[in-house]
């Protein structure tokens, strides 16, 4: 398993080379994308580029929890997250 993460700088490069793009013209189609995916996100909407990655926003429901220093029990209210799904081709990929 590879222990190297991809930075947005090593991402933005690659992709401006293999599609002959300025860098900074990916970057900002880059930055347009994420804004958008979380704009839309918060909203409650789901994003999906089928076959490759879907996004959307899920309730998580109040329960209690464990301080793990002290063992103390903690309520942990309600809230919200981010559920990533990879779709077909991505998991085709890793395989």
């Amino acid at each position: 398993m590879a222990d190297k993460s991809i930075t947005k700088t090593e991402l933005v490069a690659s992709i401006a080379s293999a599609t002959g793009q300025s860098q900074s013209a990916v970057s900002g189609v880059l930055d347009s994308l994420f804004s958008t995916v979380s704009d839309a996100v918060a909203k409650g909407s789901k994003v999906s580029i089928p076959g490759w990655i879907s996004f959307e926003q899920v309730a998580t429901s109040a329960r209690t929890g464990r301080n793990p220093q002290t063992g103390e029990e903690i309520k942990i209210p309600a809230g919200k997250r981010v559920k990533v799904t990879a779709g077909s081709k991505l998991k085709a990929a890793v395989k």
